[in-house]
């Protein structure tokens, strides 16, 4: 089992990696697979699906199919251009794919939300249509949302492909149990065999300057957040809090009365930022997902900025070892809320932060797994109930509270030598069956929980 770094890392936009950014790529490979084809399409058609339409207007699902459609992509993402093309694909009705012939396409009547059941494969799924002149479907495909911006296709789904295609790797754990015997056998960090796994298919140089720039953009994303203001879009009025507390914080940082407990604010401030320019539609990068982007940045930023003997040499270990743990939730359990709840995104960003922070601080692989282990397992339960749809209420918070259970988790493994009653394995099954069993109110839909008792105004 081989997951990338770069696929538990994605660049791309908010807010939501599974309903924004998964929607999008799922309509460039529609148009992909359109130029292909002996067919001579006239217009296009679109149908959103569980947890897309439910929650699909809060995430912007809507514009991200259209966009995707017109040839945007989440990494390239140009905010200024997008405007223009949605502007004039309603006037128009008209929408003109690069490599295409304009094509007929009205989002009033070429884009339906689907509220009745999910499709099959998963609660996020998504059917685009091409259509003759006639009117007559020629070409269509089933595009599934499965988290953190991995997108599949119904055959894909069946055959059980996702992330990067499969490749011989020295070292292809597929649960913690197969990593620390591999680590034992080997002598090596779980940072160390999972570099050597990216070595096999790419070249060192494209490794570091991919890590290096993983980080840039997180770390630019937290600096965008703490000098934002204002308020939130989306209509519940949400303000940005990120830069009030931040300066707060500065203005304290001299004074020798601070309470010890305030450090936590600053983990829950690097988190904050991030997901507010999340919530705003700005750059992140998924970690795992854009749901729970905070957590893995603001632990990495908590590190250098307060950690003594912190070394942004270093950060490469911690993202390495961080994708390792993300990889063995996704491939044994799931990243998406709307499949698990938040217990398989803020719960599996924070087991990845509390590895990453273990890893550099010192820890034996076996510290490392015990650190993820504690950081999942009280993450067990958590609903994914977002106030009007809106990655806002309760996820800029949770996300700050993530990261300080991460440091917590890491904290307390450090402590310890690795042994411990509940493996990380039998955590993340625990996580997958209990999203099995999780009513599908607390899932992405906004059917139940706080997005239910809050008013949405």
């Amino acid at each position: 089992m081989f997951l990338s770094v770069f696929d538990m890392f994605k660049i791309g936009i908010g807010p939501s990696s599974s309903h924004t950014m998964g929607p999008m790529v799922a309509a460039a490979r529609f148009l992909d697979l359109l130029r292909g084809s002996p067919f001579h399409p006239v217009g296009l058609r679109a149908s959103l699906h569980g947890s897309l339409a439910f929650t699909g207007v809060g995430h912007a699902t809507d514009r991200a199919v259209i966009l995707g459609l017109a040839g945007f992509s989440p990494e390239t993402f140009d905010a200024e251009a997008a405007e223009t093309t949605l502007a004039d694909i309603r006037e128009t009705r008209r929408i003109a794919p690069p490599g295409l012939p304009q094509l007929a396409f009205d989002p009033a009547s070429d884009l339906a939300f689907d509220y009745g059941p999910p499709l099959p494969g998963h609660a996020n799924g998504l059917i685009l249509r091409a259509t003759d002149a006639q009117g007559d479907v020629i070409l269509q495909e089933t595009y599934y949302s499965v988290g953190g911006g991995f997108v599949l296709t119904e055959a894909e789904l069946a055959a059980g492909e996702a992330g990067t295609p499969a490749a011989p790797v020295p070292y292809p754990f597929r649960n913690a149990a197969e990593m620390l015997r591999m680590a034992q056998e080997s002598g090596k960090t779980i940072a160390r065999m999972k570099r050597e796994n990216e070595l096999a298919v790419r070249s060192a140089r494209a490794l570091e300057d991919g890590l290096a720039r993983i980080w840039s953009v997180m770390d630019a994303c937290i600096e965008r957040g703490l000098a934002a203001e204002g308020i939130l879009p989306g209509g519940l009025k949400v303000r940005r809090r990120a830069r009030g507390i931040h300066e707060a914080l500065r203005r304290e940082a001299g004074l020798n009365l601070v309470p010890p407990h305030t450090i936590n604010d600053w983990m829950s401030v690097y988190a904050m930022a991030v997901n507010e320019e999340n919530a705003a539609g700005g750059q992140v990068v998924t970690a795992p997902t854009n749901g729970a982007a905070g957590v893995v940045p603001a632990v990495i930023r908590y590190w250098l900025d307060h950690v003594p003997g912190a070394s942004r040499a270093r950060v490469g270990d911690f993202l390495l070892t961080a994708a390792a743990i993300g990889g063995l939730v996704k491939h044994n359990a799931s990243i998406s809320g709307a499949e698990c709840g938040c217990q398989a995104e803020v719960g599996s960003a924070a087991a990845m932060a509390a590895a990453g922070l273990a890893a550099v601080m010192g820890g034996t692989p076996e510290q490392v797994e015990n650190a993820a282990e504690i950081a999942l397992e009280h993450h067990l339960g958590m609903t994914c109930d977002p106030v009007k749809g809106l990655v806002q209420v309760p996820c800029i918070e949770r996300n700050g509270l993530g990261a300080i259970k991460a440091v917590s988790a890491a904290s307390l493994a450090l402590r310890g030598d690795g042994q411990h009653l509940v493996p990380l394995d039998a955590c993340i099954e625990t996580m997958r069956q209990t999203g099995q069993d999780m009513s599908e109110k607390y899932k992405e839909t906004s059917l139940g929980g706080l997005a239910v008792n809050v008013p949405n105004c």
